[in-house]
Parts: structure tokens; C-alpha cells; sequence
């Protein structure tokens, strides 16, 4: 299959907007059905998407992060799940840059433009913090072998490569790359949630997995922050937009083609009803404030990628969870609210628009938004930056730049 080439911002965004009207067009089936799209996969990564946020130093376009939040958003109105399969994908690139030896950026952004598809393998049983996983990656004769399991692998059953969080010998954090059909590799399909159904986020079996050492990418010190997880949790923000945004679109369309006026509006039209204005225009306001914040995020990450200021990384990580809050309230709102406006025939199964509140709940479970109130908060009070694994032990405090 041939892999398109990105070279600009404008381009991603062009070929985002087309793929996003093919998708839209069986994204309710899918969810139905709990279909894989496992074509619309092979779609998406030869459009050359993909490959995007590799640096331009080994060829690709390395566009802005506001472009990447725009592209999630765009896919994800479409269908959801299929703009939640490429976000570990991104996410492993991004850290890449930070934590990955000139070889192993060298290996592996090629084989990203060369359309080959990074998964996940990051969660334990019983959300254990990274520090505390039980899969590891232990040192033999002839190089290494990795022994774990995980959940919640998002992507892995569609990736030519697996990064699988473990730790070494030695204790210490690392990434194996693992591929997705070596000896020793189990992907199992037995994803359940009600939402994001076809995300193929099941579990993934590691049995003595031979590795070589291009193979693990030692994860940096944790005193020394970046933005990586940033962009990566701006792509889940910009999920939850896409959600919202679906979900108000459907509403909107309902209100002008199928929805009845309610009993005692005095209007003839359902577009007429003045609640129904009200809440329409206070949807609309939420999902600006939601898109603002999410690219006033952008912008700072972009600013904090690679060398920058510590004030400037600490501001940026501080700004996405203030987007993760709004864009994770304008999901749910949208999604909840459609059924109260667009009357019964909303709820008739073969619209199947509660997949856009099925999609909103389950994808906003993903870090608890309670705990970004008290990052933020933290923050302004008392200049605290809080570990984004455990929010109740913050960093050192940061202040004007400096660490005190």
C-alpha cells in the first residue's frame, strides 16, 4: 500500500477533513455492530496522518501541536474510536523525541512514515503507577526478555509495533518496542466497555518476548519534566471535543428535520422553541470556551517543546489540564443534552446517538477530571506543579522560572 507523505500543516488538516466525511458515514453501524475498522485503519495511516509529529529532521512534517489537536478533533466527530486508536501512537512519538538514543528516533520515526502503527501496552492490573508495574524486561546472555501482562491496550491489535512500559534489572522505567507478532505476543480482543467499542482495547499477554537492545528506550529522570504527556493528554482533550461536537451537530440536526415543538412552546417548529435556543446557544459557548482552551493549551506545549524553560513546560502542563476539565464537561453536557432537545425519536435505536454519550463517558473515565481542579489549584495557590501519575505529590514548586 502506498504511504502518503505529509509536508504541511494545511495539508494534514485537508486530507483530516476528507477521511473524516468517509468515516462519518458507517461510524453508527460500527458502534452497533461492534465492528472493527480494521479497512477504515488501513485508510487512516496510509493518508500519511500518521506521521505527522515526526521531526523534520528525519522527514517528516513535525506539525504544530495545535494542528494534531485540530486533526484528532476533526477525526473523532467522525467516529470517536478512530480517533481514539492513533493516540498512543502519536503519544510514543512524542516521547520518542525525548527519551529515545539518535538510533532508535532513526529506526522508528522511519518506520512511522513508512506507515507502520505504534499500539499501547501501558496499563497493569489494578492501575498500578509506572514505578510499581510488574512487567519486566530482564537481561540475558544474547540481550533481553519481557514477561507481563496489560489492559486497556488501545491500538495494539492494529500495530505493527507494541510499546510495552516495564521495568529493567535495575527497577528503572523503560519503553519495550515489541512486534506485534513476535513469539511470545498475545492480543486479546475482549473489550467490553459501552463506549469507544471499537477501540480493540483488550489485554496483551507477554511470555518471554526476545528482545534486542535498539528495542528499549530508557524513559528520562522524572525530575526532569517536558511536554510529552502534554501533547498527549491534548489529544485525548481533543477527543472529547470531537465527541461534544458530534453530539451537538446531531442535536442541531434533529432539532431542524425530525423534532417536534414541546407541548405548550406555542411555536409550530422545534427550532422555534425558546428553551431550546437557550440551551442550544449555551452548548455552543461551552464547546468555543472548550476549543479556545484546548488551543491556548496547544500553543503553550508548542512553546515548551524541546529545549525550554521550566516555567514554560510547568505553564503548558497546567493549561492542558485546564482544557482536559472544560473539554471533558462539554461531552458530557452535549452528549446528555441531545435527548432532552431533540425530543423521543432521538432514543430510537436506529439513530444509535447514544453512542455519542456511551463514547463521552466512557472516554472521559480515562484520568479523573476532579483531580485536574486540583492540579490547577495547586498551581495558583501555591506555585506547585503536581506529578501527573500521582496528583497529591506535586514537583518542586516553580516560580518565575526557577525552582525553589
Amino acid at each position: 500500500m502506498h504511504i502518503n507523505l505529509i509536508r504541511s500543516d494545511k495539508e494534514a488538516l485537508d486530507i483530516a477533513r476528507r477521511l473524516a466525511s468517509e468515516f462519518a458515514v458507517d461510524a453508527a453501524r460500527r458502534d452497533r455492530e461492534r465492528h472493527l475498522p480494521s479497512n477504515e485503519v488501513e485508510t487512516f495511516s496510509a493518508s500519511g496522518l500518521w506521521g505527522i509529529n515526526v521531526p523534520r529532521a528525519f522527514g517528516g512534517a513535525d506539525v504544530s501541536v495545535g494542528t494534531i489537536v485540530d486533526v484528532f478533533e476533526i477525526i473523532s466527530a467522525a467516529d470517536s474510536s478512530l480517533g481514539q486508536i492513533p493516540q498512543n501512537h502519536f503519544a510514543t512519538l512524542e516521547r520518542l523525541k525525548h527519551d529515545g538514543t539518535p538510533s532508535q528516533q532513526d529506526f522508528f520515526f522511519s518506520r512511522a512514515l513508512a506507515g507502520e502503527r505504534f499500539g499501547n501496552a501501558t496499563a497493569e492490573p489494578g492501575d498500578k503507577l509506572p514505578s510499581e508495574h510488574e512487567t519486566r524486561v530482564r537481561r540475558t546472555g544474547s540481550g533481553f526478555v519481557l514477561s507481563g501482562r496489560k489492559v486497556y491496550s488501545t491500538g495494539a491489535l492494529f500495530a505493527h509495533w507494541i510499546p510495552v512500559a516495564a521495568r529493567d534489572d535495575d527497577g528503572l522505567t523503560v519503553t519495550a518496542f515489541v512486534a506485534r507478532h513476535a513469539r511470545g505476543v498475545e492480543v486479546i480482543d475482549d473489550w467490553s466497555g459501552f463506549g469507544q467499542r471499537t477501540t480493540a482495547s483488550g489485554q496483551v499477554r507477554l511470555d518471554n518476548v526476545e528482545l534486542d537492545e535498539l528495542q528499549i528506550v530508557k524513559r528520562g529522570r522524572r525530575a526532569n519534566i517536558d511536554a510529552a504527556n502534554a501533547v498527549s493528554q491534548l489529544i485525548h482533550a481533543a477527543i472529547d471535543l470531537g465527541i461534544g461536537r458530534a453530539a451537538l451537530d446531531d442535536t442541531k440536526r434533529f432539532l431542524r428535520e425530525l423534532s417536534h415543538p414541546a407541548r405548550g412552546s406555542a411555536v409550530t417548529r422545534a427550532v422555534d422553541d425558546p428553551f431550546s435556543l437557550r440551551d442550544i446557544g449555551a452548548l455552543t459557548v461551552e464547546y468555543h470556551a472548550a476549543q479556545a482552551l484546548t488551543m491556548r493549551a496547544a500553543a503553550l506545549v508548542d512553546a515548551a517543546r524541546g529545549e525550554a524553560e521550566r516555567s514554560d513546560v510547568a505553564a503548558a502542563i497546567v493549561a492542558t489540564a485546564e482544557a482536559k476539565i472544560l473539554t471533558t464537561q462539554f461531552a458530557l453536557d452535549a452528549s446528555n443534552k441531545l435527548f432532552e432537545l431533540a425530543g423521543t425519536q432521538s432514543t430510537l435505536e436506529k439513530h444509535n446517538l447514544d453512542r455519542h454519550w456511551r463514547n463521552a463517558r466512557t472516554h472521559t473515565l480515562h484520568d479523573s477530571v476532579r483531580w485536574k481542579y486540583h492540579a490547577v489549584g495547586q498551581f495558583a495557590l501555591n506555585e506547585m506543579l503536581c506529578d501527573p501519575f500521582t496528583y497529591a505529590h506535586p514537583y518542586s514548586a516553580i516560580e518565575a522560572g526557577n525552582e525553589d
